[in-house]
């Protein structure tokens, strides 16, 4: 039977087994490492829709003295499922700000935000909208701040040979499995087939292999993008009142961000740390090559606030 379990894993919502969170009105996937008196590190997967089984090996930051937190954003990896009219960009700020309360245990805590790809706007959008409340951040190629700077960014790393073998696997399957707007299991396990592209040697991305996930969130990937598309948002509008710099790196694979577009994305903040890591693509997080650059780098910014 095409359902949860068989084409996908369970979510919070259907296993109690898997830790979860209840926060603002759902259920997240989430876990913490390291003691929670520490500053917090709290990691944001990218996306929309993805999870934060491929960033784990940020657990790391726990062992030098960081409280860190993680969790599936929602309607993404294993946390619970809505339905497309139910999301908003706004929403989204809130569950980070909502998760945020719930793990800080005082307001002299201090507060770091740790986020990849779409999980650095967020990032970024959450900084626009309480820019004194975080003390420092780390952005891994966010496509951008402003809605045409994420479109432009989101082009050339889509620009993938439509005869790629990947996706003529993934359209193909089109023809027997098709999803209704609520069978999320059926549009997760779709979505989560073309995951595979991101790691095709023609990706523009410079991927080194297929990222490690639990489960794909199509509805709120598709959810996210046309409520980008239609309201067109700038993100940058309070940047200035940030005072602490920030750490803003990007890849040296990766050929659809390049050193023109970190200096551009970046320069929205006033204070950057700009960080090429060498020999490695868009999931420089994920595997050693990548992850044994960025960390010292991260630590030592981390350290330093």
């Amino acid at each position: 039977m095409l359902q949860e379990g068989n084409l996908v894993p369970h979510t919070v919502e259907q296993d109690s087994t898997i830790p979860s969170l209840a926060a603002n009105g759902t259920l997240f996937h989430a876990e913490t490492f390291g003691n929670p008196q520490n500053s917090m590190l709290v990691i944001l997967h990218g996306g929309p829709g993805s999870d934060y089984r491929y960033l784990l090996n940020c657990k790391e930051f726990a062992s030098k003295g960081y409280f860190v937190i993680f969790f599936d954003q929602r309607g993404s990896g294993l946390s619970k499922r809505h339905n497309k009219e139910d999301f908003s960009i706004q929403l989204m700020i809130d569950d980070l700000n909502a998760v945020i309360l719930h793990y800080r245990k005082s307001s002299s805590q201090k507060l770091f935000l740790l986020g990849h790809s779409w999980g650095a706007i967020l990032a970024t959008a959450y900084i626009n909208q309480f820019p004194s409340t975080v003390n420092g951040a780390v952005f891994c190629e966010p496509g951008g701040f402003k809605w045409t700077d994420i479109e432009a960014y989101v082009k050339r790393a889509r620009d993938i040979r439509f005869t790629s073998e990947i996706l003529n696997d993934a359209f193909y399957l089109d023809q027997f499995i098709t999803g209704k707007k609520d069978q999320h299991a059926i549009l997760d396990y779709k979505i989560g087939l073309l995951a595979g592209a991101e790691s095709s040697p023609d990706n523009p991305t410079g991927n080194e292999s297929l990222l490690p996930f639990w489960r794909a969130g199509a509805v709120v990937n598709k959810a996210l993008f046309e409520l980008g598309e239609k309201q067109r948002p700038d993100w940058s509008g309070n940047l200035h009142m940030f005072a602490p710099p920030v750490l803003f790196v990007y890849s040296e694979r990766n050929r659809a961000y390049g050193l023109d577009h970190a200096r551009h994305v970046s320069s929205a903040y006033q204070q950057v740390q700009l960080q090429r890591i060498d020999n490695a693509g868009h999931d420089f997080l994920s595997f050693p090559s990548g992850w044994m650059q960025f960390f010292p780098v991260a630590l030592q910014y981390l350290n330093s606030l």
